[in-house]
């Protein structure tokens, strides 16, 4: 089913939530208990991923698409001694624009 991966991703947050180890066969539990049907492989490859990794790293970087390559600052060619400038000092404020209203098109709705 196509749902199998996302209930078996909601098993093993509740477990991780309560604290629980997450093993193949209580994602498997819950699942049943939740009347999903999923194929026999997801429960063990979720079992798998939370052995291996981090479910609090994972869950904190869920939506920092991963595979972008972080970007490289370099430094200022005058003086060694300085430091670089931070991300929120190089931003430039970006100007909104101009909401334009009835009046400046000549018309208005209720004319």
């Amino acid at each position: 089913m196509a749902c199998g991966n996302i209930a078996c991703t909601y098993a093993a947050l509740i477990l991780h939530d309560d604290g629980i180890p997450i093993t193949a066969e209580k994602i498997s539990t819950l699942v049943k208990s939740a009347n999903v049907t999923v194929e026999a492989y997801w429960p063990s490859l979720f079992a798998k991923l939370a052995e291996k990794r981090n479910l609090d790293d994972l869950i904190l970087n869920a939506g920092s698409g991963g595979c972008a390559a972080p970007a490289a600052v370099s430094a200022p060619a005058g003086g060694a001694g300085s430091a670089a400038p931070t991300a929120a000092a190089v931003e430039e404020k970006k100007e909104e624009p101009k909401e334009e209203s009835d009046d400046d098109m000549g018309f208005s709705l209720f004319d």
